[in-house]
């Protein structure tokens, strides 16, 4: 470099200012890494909270199904479920991390969806009080009536389940828990109580019992299960479940369709005749989905018309005689009403007698069905109902006790629950009857002359 050139660079760096050097901290060592503290790890419940609400309920449900889960299946993450899911995986050789990765959870929904096939697991309600529940159809096919509610029951009897009711204005929870503890044979091995609800578990003879009871203003409703120690293998999930589902006093709404009361293989309705040729009004719903609907004494009937809109059903049957049809002209109904239907023979010690029982009508809005309070018992679906003065009221059907979702009773705009018993009105039977071109001329004015016994049997 050219001596002159370098004296220039040496001025000019002499004009500039000295870098400004901040000296490290004296706890710093040279070469010493920036210490980052890493995020927690997600613990097994933080990925099931992750999950909505729907997802974390089926997941329980489906962890019930195999035994794996005791508990309320509510959505809620707790120690319970993870320790359900690390015993799910345990089962089935899998490392216990409490998270359930894809093959795994669908590995878990299709053994749930198996046992829960099997079973007939089916959400309905009992159609005598209303409640709601989840019922192992399959397991417990056979349905009847008891003394305040509904029963189901296998063919031997090793399992039974029955719906039932108590009411008294001194009514307290605790006292129907004590009176159902003290039942003859039953040592309670779980008890706990509440002010919405109790629970027993234990033994009772040489069967395992489960009693789950609700109040509701000066009204204990409950559910009680009974099955033989030999099949706690199967019932003891099953059990967990129909704790889960049972809703005492459902809120005000429709049920979906899917969760319709199990049809019974054989259902016992009752028929008005309403012609001398074989016409006879029944309840549509009674017998909707039949393979066969058989008249007693006069053989099958032919389903020929239906009346969606108040649940009518006109059947036929052919070659009759003798048959005593009904006087069905309208008239101004008074609200004291006779009903007369035939009773379902397991109420009745397998007899087919008719009989009558008296009610209250109530009308509602034009074109509406009316109420009927109280209600029949089962079978007189399809019954006659005549006023106070032997005039013709209409048709009584039997309906269950469902009210609409999302309504709160009592609030300002809820929809009142449907009546368990409905009043088709005289008008409403003759303008049907008249569309299907039978005559509502001469008749008999003694109802019991005139009902008979249907019988709807199912595949």
């Amino acid at each position: 470099m050219k001596p002159i050139l370098v004296a220039t660079l040496v001025a000019l760096a002499a004009t500039l200012p000295s870098p400004t050097v901040q000296a490290a901290p004296k706890t710093a060592k040279r070469g010493a890494a920036t210490a980052v503290n890493p995020p927690p790890a997600q613990t097994p419940a933080d990925t099931a909270k992750a999950l909505a609400d729907p997802d974390r309920m089926a997941l329980q449900s489906d962890l019930a199904w195999v035994g794996a889960y005791n508990g309320l299946i509510n959505g809620e993450v707790s120690d319970r479920l993870v320790a359900a899911i690390k015993t799910f995986q345990k089962d089935n050789g899998t490392k216990q991390t409490g998270v359930l990765n894809p093959q795994e959870r669908g590995a878990l929904a299709q053994a749930a969806k198996a046992l829960a096939d099997h079973a007939g697991w089916k959400i309905g309600f009992d159609p005598i009080n209303g409640i709601r529940l989840g019922l192992p159809t399959k397991l417990a096919p056979n349905q009847s009536n008891g003394a305040t509610g509904s029963k189901w029951s296998s063919e031997q009897g090793q399992i039974q389940i029955e719906t039932w009711r108590q009411k008294d204005a001194s009514l307290t929870l605790a006292a129907v828990a004590d009176r159902e503890a003290k039942v003859v044979g039953r040592k309670v091995d779980y008890r706990t109580v509440n002010p919405q609800f109790f629970v027993l578990a234990g033994v009772q003879n040489l069967k395992k019992f489960y009693i789950r009871g609700e109040i509701k203003n000066n009204e204990v409703r409950g559910l009680t299960v009974l099955y033989d120690q030999a099949t706690e293998g199967t019932m003891d999930p099953i059990v967990v479940l129909m704790s889960s589902a049972f809703t005492a006093f459902p809120t005000n709404g429709i049920l979906p369709a899917d969760s319709l009361p199990p049809r019974k293989l054989v259902e016992y309705s009752t028929g008005t005749v309403v012609s001398a040729d074989g016409a006879i009004l029944a309840d549509r719903m009674a017998v909707d989905g039949c393979q066969s609907i058989i008249v007693p004494a006069f053989g099958n009937a032919d389903r020929i018309a239906i009346d969606k809109v108040h649940d009518l059903a006109l059947l036929r049957v052919y070659g009759a005689g003798g048959l005593k049809p009904l006087a069905t002209a309208p008239a101004a109904t008074k609200p004291g009403v006779t009903i007369t239907g035939i009773a379902d023979p397991q109420s009745q010690a397998g007899g087919a007698a008719a009989s009558s029982v008296q009610a209250t009508a109530s009308a509602t809005s034009a074109g509406a069905d009316g109420a009927l309070q109280p209600a029949p018992g089962i079978g007189f679906s399809g019954g006659a109902v005549v006023d106070s003065d032997g005039k013709f009221a209409g048709i009584a059907l039997l309906k269950p006790a469902v009210i609409a979702a999302g309504n709160t009773p009592g609030a300002q705009g809820a929809s009142p629950a449907p009546p368990q018993a409905t009043l088709v009105s005289a008008d409403a039977v003759q303008s049907f009857l008249k569309a299907n071109n039978v005559a509502a001329a001469g008749g008999t004015g003694d109802a019991k002359a005139s009902v008979l016994r249907v019988i709807c049997v199912r595949k």
